[in-house]
């Protein structure tokens, strides 16, 4: 959190993602309060708000669960942001659990209009807007390209996220001696792509 801080030198927000492991978004009550603790730490050495969200089995927005770590969070920092992450991509109809969101007093939702990737939920994404008439934020994310960006605009959606990943390998410096010919390259490490975060915000302006 300090060496984001540190590199945000206050010229970006920090919303960091609280998940307590990786699957599913069904958590158990140990899930919870995990998370619920980061909520409250991460708050308090100076995030502007969290990324959450829970599901129940039939894949509706866990209202009791959701409500429990937005008032974490709100009792932590009553100006910190929510925003419901693509756990909301997963329920049966995303348009219709915004309203939900509101009710809970979220700031924004993530998401890729229900579908594999941004490009084939820009309708639904579209919905989503309408349905938030202003009172939340949508944001497109989800195998987004740059192409995509336009038709978002054209759609009401304002803000976007994309990973912007670049692969770092030190394999061909070492020739094929390092690792097992035709696994994955044990030297790899994703950083973030520069230029690609460049032209993502010059075609969102």
């Amino acid at each position: 959190m300090e060496a984001a801080q540190e590199a945000a030198d206050g010229r970006l927000e920090i919303h960091p993602l609280i998940r307590s492991r990786p699957g599913d978004f069904l958590y158990s009550d140990a899930d919870l309060d995990t998370m619920e603790r980061e909520i409250r730490f991460l708050l308090k050495q100076g995030a502007h708000g969290v990324v959450i969200g829970v599901l129940t089995a039939a894949g509706d927005i866990d209202v009791q669960a959701t409500r429990k770590l937005a008032d974490a969070a709100l009792e932590t920092n009553p100006n910190a942001q929510l925003t419901f992450h693509r756990a909301i991509d997963q329920t049966p109809d995303p348009a219709a659990a915004v309203e939900q969101l509101v009710e809970l007093g979220f700031t924004r939702v993530l998401s890729s209009g229900g579908a594999a990737t941004v490009g084939a939920g820009i309708e639904t994404l579209e919905r989503m807007v309408q349905r938030a008439v202003g009172r939340l934020e949508v944001m497109a994310g989800g195998g987004l390209v740059l192409d995509d960006i336009p038709a978002l605009h054209a759609a009401g959606l304002s803000a976007v996220h994309l990973s912007a990943k670049a692969t770092v390998s030190t394999r061909k410096d070492r020739g094929d001696s390092f690792g097992t010919p035709g696994e994955a390259d044990p030297t790899a490490y994703m950083v973030t792509n520069r230029d690609l975060v460049r032209a993502a915000r010059a075609a969102s302006r």
